[in-house]
């Protein structure tokens, strides 16, 4: 906004995952729980989740960070141009990033997903909805659920394509 342009970045949530939590992965990979285990084999130990109002703003903050020199990146996934077969659509990106500590600096993979708001709403109830119910989920539902992920995505591109409309009549 500094610059005088729009900010391509809604929201960022991050969060640090709970030793427990981290602990529990490494056993169910049958990887040793220790910091070499965790460090060598997680993709997620740190995640951040970055909210960008419209589809091309995600690619504008992913050109963004990789241009950073402490970020390395290391793995892309773009579910946007390939959703899963739940309809999921977001871009994933795994980066090494430096953390330093007392006597050293140790790289850390760090998962960043960005989505849009859309894209976020869907995969937030979607999660709860699927992933938070123990009962198996029947195929109509699945399709009923990849249905609206459909839907969201056509009003994620219209929404752009109307804010390109307006951008071009100032």
């Amino acid at each position: 906004k500094v610059t005088g342009n729009r900010n391509p970045i809604q929201t960022v949530k991050s969060r640090i995952k709970s030793p427990d939590s981290i602990a529990k992965k490494l056993e169910k990979k049958h990887i040793p729980v220790t910091f070499d285990g965790m460090i060598e084999n997680l993709h997620d130990i740190a995640g951040v989740r970055v909210i960008c109002p419209y589809i091309a703003d995600i690619y504008t903050v992913r050109d963004i960070l990789l241009k950073q020199p402490d970020l390395t990146l290391l793995e892309e996934h773009d579910y946007i141009e390939n959703p899963k077969e739940s309809g999921y659509r977001s871009l994933h990106i795994v980066v090494s990033i430096p953390v330093y500590l007392t006597d050293s600096v140790q790289n850390v993979k760090v998962e960043i997903q960005l989505r849009t708001i859309a894209m976020d709403f869907w995969a937030s109830l979607e999660h709860e909805l699927h992933y938070k119910n123990e009962a198996k989920v029947p195929d109509s539902i699945r399709r009923e659920l990849f249905r609206v992920a459909e839907t969201i995505a056509m009003t994620d591109r219209e929404m752009q394509e109307i804010a390109l409309e307006l951008r071009e009549l100032e």
